[in-house]
């Protein structure tokens, strides 16, 4: 049996095992893929061990995902960019590690909207945590430019364009409403507006009819950014798919199939949301 797995802190709110078995089933492999909590004290010893484990590779999520950066012996140009690693694999007998995060959030959006990408105007991201570098790494691979990184903390969003060069251009939250009259894509990258989070509270009167927008937060499905969206008639895309698609990569490389997202693959992640 080929064993896969997600390692976090906590971990078992992961839907990580929800999609990978979905898979295994699917394609019909004897295999598992499970959820195994590290805490942050013991997360350096078990990826220095990992290669002689039980497992053929894994996921990672938070907090660990620096952890796994530093730990893997060698590293894809999406993890040296973005700084941070979710998903491992073994070669040779060394622990060797990509960032899928970029992958998924694009593939989400070219599933979802045709030509999303094509349009004139800036790209405005919401936040400056590790989830706002996935999204700048993937929109500077699209050639987006330029893209105005807004977060509450205008020094850290200062330090994070400075990673990421000239493209990105920083400001503070005070600075947004007049930043989104040009924009053709609204990301949001922050915590704000998740269950049991703060709502985010955004005015979008000023942006262009033609704006998408898109929220990495995905419980709720439907946050309060993507309702007001909808509302104003414009085109809006959640976030579950990021979720769906940065997995695929990892199936492959674990299991030796490539799976596709499917409406059932959502209804099935999309069924566990009220346990």
């Amino acid at each position: 049996m080929i064993r896969a797995c997600v390692i976090g802190w906590p971990v078992a709110h992961s839907r990580s095992p929800v999609i990978h078995r979905f898979w295994l089933k699917e394609f019909g492999i004897d295999g598992d893929y499970e959820p195994v909590a590290v805490e942050p004290e013991r997360i350096e010893a078990f990826l220095r061990d990992f290669p002689a484990g039980p497992f053929a590779g894994g996921n990672v999520t938070v907090p660990h995902k620096e952890a796994a950066f530093a730990a893997v012996a060698r590293r894809d140009a999406a993890a040296e960019a973005i700084g941070a690693v979710n998903t491992l694999w073994i070669e040779g007998g060394k622990l060797v590690g990509s960032n899928t995060d970029s992958l998924g959030f694009l593939a989400n959006l070219d599933g979802a909207v045709e030509n999303w990408d094509s349009g004139d105007g800036a790209a405005v991201v919401l936040g400056a945590g590790g989830a706002a570098r996935a999204i700048l790494f993937a929109l500077l691979e699209r050639g987006f430019g330029p893209i105005r990184l807004v977060n509450r903390t205008r020094d850290r969003a200062e330090t994070l364009a400075e990673r990421f060069g000239k493209a990105v251009k920083p400001a503070g939250w005070d600075e947004l409403p007049g930043l989104l009259a040009d924009a053709s894509l609204l990301v949001n990258t922050t915590t704000l507006g998740m269950k049991g989070m703060p709502p985010l509270g955004i005015d979008l009167a000023p942006l262009p009819d033609h704006a998408l927008v898109t929220d990495l937060v995905y419980v709720p499905l439907e946050t309060e950014l993507l309702a007001a969206a909808r509302a104003r008639g414009l085109r809006a895309v959640d976030g579950l798919g990021m979720l769906l698609h940065q997995a695929v990569p990892g199936f492959e490389r674990w299991f030796g199939r490539r799976p596709t997202v499917t409406p059932a693959l959502r209804e099935a992640v999309l069924a566990t949301f009220g346990s």
